[in-house]
């Protein structure tokens, strides 16, 4: 009797672990550090209220399903939305509900939706490539969204050509390449900021200032970002080149390109206005067997740090120089059976998940962290490469050992800056810490 208690035992702690996969543990918690966002024609972020707390508030599970709360809000600063855009990030009380264990939709594929189709870690929503503008052939002109008449058969409806939201929508993207929908903070595509791209083809960072979700990097797989409506994972721009997780570390490549075409039939020419891949129609799925290559869904089966054993994952695929590639990130079409994730209450009997305070000692000191520029007469910034997963203070010292100023890195940030053009010349010490474990690095100012 007392080996099968001890066996019952073993089993339920077993249950207990399996359940704690990466879809529990891997969102970013908090219930006390509030959203800041700019305010066009100001550079200094503005604190939101205490309401509009950043990333996900609770994570709870079942033997089938995670639930996470959370008020959509991303602990980088958001905005402004230079588009003409009324709207502001808002708190938006929302529950989400992912399968633990997703599967593939075996039958027709179901097309990704309007609006959420996913969710970042951070708790910020994921839309696909649309932004709700068409091509109506018989005016000639297009139709939906702000200052358009309404498209033939009203919102929602399909036409012949659909308006790509990251080319058309650029100029009303903030920083960290998002806006919102009615409240509702989203991205399109790789939520990393527009500055740390090789090719930076937005200059909305240099007066309004921002991080994204993650930096890029080269030689690492990147983190796990978010999930998708299917419950399948998402990663960032890089991954192991085979799908078995050997070969090294590879950019993931779109396997859509635009069709080159000079006409489009019952839409407009070719032209500077709808250039080649200003429609979503402009694009052509083209199958690859290299591995790097996604499928029609924009990912692949592969092995990756979270899932040694395999699983379907989706990337956010990007350019050479690191610009956002169609289709960005899911679809046009879900690979797992789609269910509408969002939901109004969760079932009891749920388990909460509390996530560790600080991370590892070797997770700390594997930081990937720079300080530039060095010297610097006017402003440092100091960056932690990846996805940060815990709360960061950093300080400046002069070498006498006088703080002069302390920021905060937030879990789903990646940078802070002090202005130094008041300091004088000479040796400062920056002090990274995570309240268990600190590590310094010497900076120096010299202004000529």
């Amino acid at each position: 009797m007392k080996r099968i208690f001890y066996i019952l035992i073993l089993l339920a702690f077993s249950a207990l672990a399996f359940a704690q996969g990466p879809a529990v543990t891997n969102w970013l918690q908090n219930t006390t550090v509030t959203g800041t966002y700019y305010i066009s024609g100001n550079s200094i972020a503005q604190p939101m209220t205490a309401t509009d707390l950043v990333n996900c508030q609770k994570v709870e599970y079942d033997a089938t399903d995670v639930y996470v709360h959370t008020e959509g809000i991303p602990a980088y600063a958001t905005g402004p939305f230079l588009d003409g855009n009324p709207s502001l990030a808002t708190a938006q009380g929302a529950i989400f509900k992912f399968p633990l264990n997703p599967t593939e939709e075996m039958g027709t594929k179901t097309e990704t939706t309007p609006g959420n189709i996913g969710v970042f870690i951070n708790g910020v929503a994921l839309f696909d490539w649309r932004d709700g503008v068409a091509w109506n052939n018989t005016t000639m002109a297009l139709c939906g969204g702000p200052g358009n008449p309404p498209c033939p058969g009203g919102m929602g409806a399909t036409q012949d050509w659909n308006r790509d939201a990251i080319p058309a929508e650029a100029p009303g993207f903030d920083c960290s390449k998002a806006h919102p929908a009615m409240g509702n903070y989203h991205h399109h595509q790789n939520p990393s900021a527009f500055k740390l791209d090789i090719n930076v083809t937005s200059t909305i960072c240099n007066m309004y200032d921002a991080d994204g979700l993650y930096s890029i990097d080269a030689t690492a797989h990147s983190p796990l970002l978010g999930f998708a409506y299917d419950g399948f994972p998402i990663y960032g721009a890089y991954g192991y080149k085979n799908i078995d997780g050997t070969g090294g570390i590879t950019r993931m490549i779109s396997g859509y390109n635009v069709t080159g075409a000079t006409t489009r039939t019952l839409g407009p020419p070719t032209s500077g206005t709808y250039f080649d891949g200003y429609f979503r129609e402009d694009y052509v799925f083209t199958a690859n067997t290299a591995p790097e290559y996604m499928d029609e869904h924009n990912g692949r089966f592969c092995v990756t740090p979270e899932y040694p054993a395999g699983t379907y994952a989706y990337f956010c695929t990007v350019n050479a120089d690191w610009t956002s590639a169609y289709p960005y990130v899911v679809g046009p079409t879900f690979y797992g059976e789609y269910s509408n994730a969002s939901v109004a209450t969760v079932p009891g009997g749920t388990t909460v998940y509390n996530a560790p305070s600080a991370i590892t000692d070797e997770a700390f000191n594997s930081l990937d962290l720079t300080i530039f520029p060095n010297p610097s007469a006017d402003i440092i910034a100091v960056q932690i490469g990846g996805l940060l997963s815990e709360n960061l203070t950093v300080s400046l010292y002069d070498i006498t050992g006088k703080m002069i100023e302390e920021k905060q890195i937030n879990k789903g940030q990646t940078m802070a800056h002090f202005d130094i053009q008041t300091l004088y010349n000479g040796t400062y010490i920056v002090k990274i810490a995570n309240g268990n474990n600190v590590t310094s690095k010497k900076i120096v100012v010299n202004r000529h």
